[in-house]
């Protein structure tokens, strides 16, 4: 099963649906897609959607997927990074009504040149980055948690 995460901002993103419906069609995505819709309303009979769920229900779908593309939301991606999942992930943007700024890209961005994900925008084709998929292994996770905390106990220790 392949997870298609949409998130909860409500703004629609069918730009990405379409696309991932036009590569089922176009027989380059074979498995079983399972979408979290969130506020968008595109449906499609080749795909499953369910619109909003518990975030126990969001894990246990991540690592039930053999792959997920995913939104470019910092929670969306950080839960299959943490998992060691394979990503792609699409930043919504302005110019399609998507989100009301443009962060998303460099989210995506980021995670993309740190290895933690593919990417997906208009100037790629859909179907190379799914062969991509196959063999790529994402960079492993890790926290700067400890980094952050060492930071921020100096800077109290300093006052």
């Amino acid at each position: 099963m392949i997870f298609v995460v949409l998130g909860t901002f409500e703004l629609p993103f069918d730009r990405l649906l379409k696309e991932v419906d036009k590569q089922i069609s176009a027989g380059n995505i074979k498995e079983e897609v399972l979408v979290q819709a969130g506020h968008t309303k595109y449906r499609s009979n080749q795909m499953k959607f369910i619109d909003f769920t518990t975030y126990e229900h969001m894990a246990e779908l991540y690592r039930k997927a053999s792959f997920i593309i995913t939104h470019g939301g910092t929670g969306s991606i950080t839960m299959g990074m943490r998992m060691g999942k394979k990503m792609i992930a699409v930043p919504r943007l302005v110019k399609y009504g998507e989100h009301n700024d443009n962060h998303q890209i460099e989210i995506v961005r980021q995670f993309h040149q740190t290895g933690h994900i593919l990417s997906w925008d208009d100037n790629t084709d859909m179907s190379d980055v799914l062969k991509e998929v196959e063999t790529f292994k994402p960079a492993p996770f890790k926290s700067g948690n400890k980094e952050i905390l060492n930071i921020l106990r100096d800077f109290i220790d300093g006052i």
